[in-house]
């Protein structure tokens, strides 16, 4: 489902910092930033499991942070970016708002484009 919205990409050069935000969020939890590189295989970057346990790929951690915004917003914050991480970004979340069954990330946006020049 496409029940999501993303704002914030930009083109911004490397090193730079940039914050993404996701509306409108029905829970605290089960929320998803993934992001897809022209050519290349969607790749999830950030994910609050059900007991909020937050995770990052590899090629994000300590650079990435997932963050609660105010309004039901989730946001993704991106620092020290690098011309890798150019792609499109997309939040996802459970409709339900999750369940002791885990996360089903069935409600998506249609992504924000990000672009990092070096």
């Amino acid at each position: 489902q496409v029940n999501l919205k993303e704002s914030g990409g930009a083109s911004v050069q490397a090193g730079e910092s940039l914050t993404l935000s996701c509306e409108k969020m029905v829970s605290l939890y089960c929320l998803a930033w993934f992001r897809q590189a022209p050519g290349k295989e969607r790749e999830r970057v950030a994910f609050r499991d059900t007991d909020f346990t937050t995770t990052y790929a590899d090629t994000v951690k300590g650079r990435f942070r997932l963050l609660s915004g105010s309004g039901d917003t989730l946001l993704l914050e991106m620092n020290n970016l690098k011309p890798e991480d150019t792609a499109i970004y997309t939040c996802a979340a459970d409709s339900s708002g999750g369940s002791s069954e885990g996360c089903k990330l069935d409600t998506w946006g249609r992504g924000t484009l990000v672009t990092v020049s070096s």
